[in-house]
C-alpha cells in the first residue's frame, strides 16, 4: 500500500476559512489594477463627467417650466429661450449617456487585464504548490473557488466604481445644490434619509452575509462531492451505490436550501425597510417643496428639480442593498481566490538555484530520511548511488517506500536528512524546472488527459510533429493499436483516459516519455498493467531504452528486473540488500523468499492457462 499524508494542514477548499478582511482583499486588487492607472484615471474622469452632466439636466428642467410660465408679452423668448433649454437639455442627456459609455470603454481592458492576470497566476501557483496540497485539496471545491473568485474581480470593479461611486458623487453633488440654493430642511431631510437608508442597508446586509458564506460553503461541499462521485464512476457502478451518491448529494443540497431560504427571506426585510426609508422622505421632499410654492418661496420648476433629483437618488439606491451584498460576496469570493496565492509552496527554488547541467547523469542517495508527517517516517538512512547510464531495480513488499524515492528524485517534497545529486549537485541548489525536465518517468497509475491520443502523446514534448508522435507511439508497441482506430491519433481517451484500457494507457505512458527523451528514466511498475506477452514486448524494448540513460526501476515482480546493474531490496523504509540479481540469491535473504514465492505464483498461473486451454485437455479413460 502507498503512503500518503493522511494529515496535512493544508486547508481544503470548499470549507470555511478564517476570514482575511474586505480592506486587505481590496489592497491585494489594487495593485492589478493600477498596472492601467492612466486608464483609471481618464475612466474617473468621465465618472464625473457624467454625473455632471446627470445633475445639469433636472436643473435645465427647472428653467424650462420656469421659462415656460414666461408672460405672454414676450413671444421672442417664449419661442427662443425654451427652444434653446430644449436642446440644452437633450445635449445633457446624451453627455450623460456618452460620458458613461467612454468609461466602460476606457476601463473594460482594466477590468479584464486584472481578471486574466489574476486567474493566470493563481493557476501557475496552483502547479507550483506540493504533492502534499494537492493530495489533500478538493477539487470541485477548489474550481468554483476560482471560478467566483475571477468572477468576483469583475463584480467588484463593476459595482464599486461603476454603480456606489457615481451615485455617492451624485449624492454629494445633490446636497451641495440643495443647501446652497433652498431651505436648509432640504438638505436635512435627503441627507438625513440617505444616512439612514444606508446605514441601514450595511447593517441588514452585514447580518444577511453569514447566509451567503454559508450558502458559498455547501455549495462548494455539494458540488465537490458530485465531482468526486462523477469522477468515480466505475466503483459507483460496481458497487450499485447510486442511490446512495444521490442521498450524499441530496443532503447537501437540502442543507443549501435551508441556507437560500434564509437568505432570500432576509433579502424581503431589507427591501421592505429600504422602500419605508424612500417612501418617508420622498413624501416629506414633496410636502415642503409644496409648502414652497404655495407661499411662493419656490417656483414650478424648483419643485420639478427637487423631485427629479430624488427620483435621480433613489432610483440608483433601491439597488444599493442588492449591489452592497454582492460588492460584499465578491470580497468574501475574492477572498478564497488570494488566500489559494498565498499557500506555501513548501518546496521552492532557493535563491541562488541553477539549473541543472547533465554529464553522465548519475544519481546519488546521500543518508537520507523523510517522513510525510513528523509521527510517521518513510525513509530510514537510504543511501545509494546509480552510475552514469546504468539500472538500478528497487524491490521490495508494498509500503516498504520504493514509490517515495520517485517523488523525492522529482522533488516534490524535500528530505528531512541527508540529501539528492545528480552529477554532484544537490537537488535543492538547482532549479526545479531543468531538474524534471531531465527525468522521465512511466509511473504505474496512468492518468491521461481528457483529449486525442496524439495530444496525450505529444504532452511529453509540447511541439513535436506527427512523424515524432509516431516513432515514439511505435517504440511503445501502440501504433498497430492505434491505427487501427476509427479516428487513429485523434482518438479521444475520455476523462482521465477511461475510454482505453489499463495497458494502453500505459503504453501511451511509456510512449510520451521516449517522445520527452530525458536523461533519467523512472519506471515505477511500468509493465503493471500488461498481459505477459505485451509485459515481454514492452520490457525488452524498456531495456533497450535503458541501455543509454541513467535508470531507476521500482518493480514489485522481480522477473522484470534481473537484468539490473544493481538491485535495492527495501523493507520498512530501509535497504536490507544490495547486489545484482545472484548475488540477491546467493545471500538467501528476503530478495531469496520473494523470488521462490513468485515463481511458485507464475507456475500456478501457467498451469491454470494450460488447463484454461481446450487444446491441452485430454479425454481421461
Amino acid at each position: 500500500m502507498r503512503r500518503y499524508p493522511s494529515n496535512s494542514q493544508v486547508p481544503q477548499s470548499g470549507q470555511t476559512q478564517p476570514v482575511k478582511g474586505d480592506w486587505a482583499t481590496v489592497l491585494t486588487l489594487l495593485p492589478y489594477l493600477w498596472t492601467y492607472k492612466w486608464r483609471v484615471m481618464l475612466a474617473l474622469g468621465f465618472l464625473i463627467g457624467a454625473k455632471v452632466a446627470n445633475i445639469g439636466v433636472p436643473m435645465l428642467l427647472k428653467k424650462l417650466v420656469d421659462e415656460m410660465t414666461i408672460s405672454a408679452g414676450h413671444p421672442q423668448a417664449l419661442l427662443v429661450l425654451p427652444l434653446g433649454l430644449l436642446v440644452a437639455y437633450g445635449a445633457l442627456r446624451l453627455a450623460n449617456t456618452a460620458f458613461t459609455e467612454l468609461r466602460e470603454f476606457v476601463f473594460v481592458r482594466v477590468t479584464q487585464r486584472a481578471v486574466r492576470t489574476i486567474a493566470l497566476k493563481v493557476f501557475r501557483h496552483l502547479h507550483a504548490l506540493s504533492l502534499r496540497f494537492h493530495l489533500n485539496r478538493q477539487t470541485g471545491g477548489m474550481t468554483r473557488d476560482i471560478e467566483r473568485g475571477t468572477r468576483g474581480v469583475s463584480t467588484l470593479v463593476s459595482y464599486t466604481l461603476f454603480s456606489i461611486l457615481p451615485t455617492f458623487i451624485e449624492i454629494l453633488l445633490v446636497l451641495v445644490y440643495l443647501a446652497l440654493h433652498y431651505d436648509i430642511w432640504f438638505t436635512i431631510i435627503t441627507g438625513g434619509a440617505l444616512l439612514l437608508y444606508v446605514v441601514f442597508t450595511i447593517v441588514v446586509t452585514e447580518w444577511r452575509t453569514h447566509f451567503r458564506r454559508t450558502m458559498n460553503d455547501l455549495d462548494s461541499r455539494a458540488n465537490t462531492k458530485a465531482i468526486d462521485s462523477l469522477l468515480n464512476y466505475e466503483t459507483v457502478k460496481y458497487f450499485g451505490n447510486e442511490d446512495f451518491e444521490a442521498q450524499r448529494y441530496d443532503e447537501g443540497l437540502q442543507r443549501y436550501e435551508q441556507a437560500a431560504v434564509k437568505s432570500q427571506s432576509s433579502l424581503s426585510l431589507l427591501n421592505t425597510g429600504q422602500s419605508a426609508i424612500i417612501a418617508v422622505a420622498v413624501t416629506l421632499i414633496l410636502w415642503r417643496a409644496t409648502a414652497g410654492v404655495i407661499d411662493g418661496s419656490m417656483t414650478l420648476g424648483d419643485m420639478v428639480l427637487v423631485n427629479a433629483f430624488m427620483i435621480q437618488l433613489y432610483i440608483p439606491l433601491n439597488f444599493l442593498g442588492v449591489l452592497y451584498r454582492e460588492i460584499k460576496q465578491s470580497l468574501a469570493d475574492m477572498e478564497r481566490l488570494f488566500s489559494l496565492m498565498e499557500q506555501n509552496r513548501e518546496v521552492a527554488d532557493s535563491a541562488g538555484a541553477q539549473p541543472l547541467k547533465i554529464g553522465g547523469a548519475a544519481l546519488k542517495f546521500s543518508h537520507v530520511d523523510f517522513s510525510y508527517e513528523p509521527k510517521r517516517q518513510i525513509l530510514f538512512d537510504v543511501d545509494f548511488d546509480i552510475a552514469a547510464g546504468t539500472t538500478t531495480a528497487v524491490v521490495g513488499h508494498s509500503g516498504s517506500g520504493k514509490s517515495t524515492l520517485s517523488r523525492l528524485l522529482y522533488r516534490f517534497y524535500d528530505v528531512d536528512h541527508g540529501g539528492i545529486s545528480i552529477d554532484g549537485q544537490d537537488l535543492r541548489q538547482v532549479t526545479q524546472a531543468s531538474l524534471r525536465q531531465a527525468i522521465g518517468i512511466v509511473p504505474q497509475d496512468t492518468v491521461l488527459f481528457n483529449d486525442s491520443i496524439e495530444y496525450n502523446i505529444a504532452y511529453g514534448k509540447p511541439g513535436s510533429s506527427k512523424e515524432q508522435i509516431v516513432a515514439a507511439a511505435k517504440a511503445a508497441y501502440i501504433h498497430d493499436f492505434i491505427e487501427s482506430l476509427p479516428d487513429g491519433y485523434a482518438t479521444a481517451v475520455g476523462e482521465r483516459g477511461l475510454k482505453l484500457s489499463g495497458g494502453e494507457k500505459q503504453r501511451v505512458a511509456i510512449a510520451r516519455t521516449l517522445l520527452k527523451d530525458p536523461a533519467i528514466l523512472i519506471f515505477d511498475e511500468a509493465t503493471s498493467a500488461l498481459d505477459s506477452r505485451a509485459e515481454q514486448a514492452i520490457q525488452q524494448q524498456l531495456q533497450e531504452i535503458a541501455r543509454e540513460r541513467t535508470s531507476l526501476v521500482i518493480a514489485h515482480r522481480l522477473s522484470t528486473v534481473v537484468d539490473a546493474d544493481q538491485i535495492l531490496v527495501m523493507d520498512q523504509g530501509r535497504i536490507i540488500e544490495r547486489g545484482t540479481h545472484m548475488q540477491l540469491l546467493a545471500a538467501d535473504g528476503l530478495y531469496t523468499q520473494m523470488w521462490m514465492r513468485q515463481q511458485a505464483r507464475d507456475e500456478d498461473e501457467v498451469a491454470t492457462e494450460q488447463v484454461a486451454d481446450p487444446a491441452s485437455l485430454q479425454l481421461i479413460p
